[in-house]
């Protein structure tokens, strides 16, 4: 169990690997999540497009500026 309340299950769109980090777009529920997130975990998890995952988002704080 989590404590984080932010939770988004949804269906992964599209991996990016780089040499150290990867970025992991989720699609949920209308929303499109990205998350940067080290390679090693996405090769752990064997995470691949079409998997089904849960975004888990905890943060103090989120700024947008135009």
């Amino acid at each position: 169990m989590l404590s984080a309340r932010n939770q988004f299950k949804g269906t992964v769109k599209e991996v990016k690997l780089g040499n150290i980090m990867a970025e992991v777009v989720v699609s949920a529920g209308g929303l499109e999540i990205v998350a940067a997130i080290t390679r090693g975990s996405v090769e752990k998890m064997a995470i691949k497009p079409g998997d089904t995952v849960t975004a888990v988002i905890k943060s103090t704080e989120v700024l947008i500026d135009k």
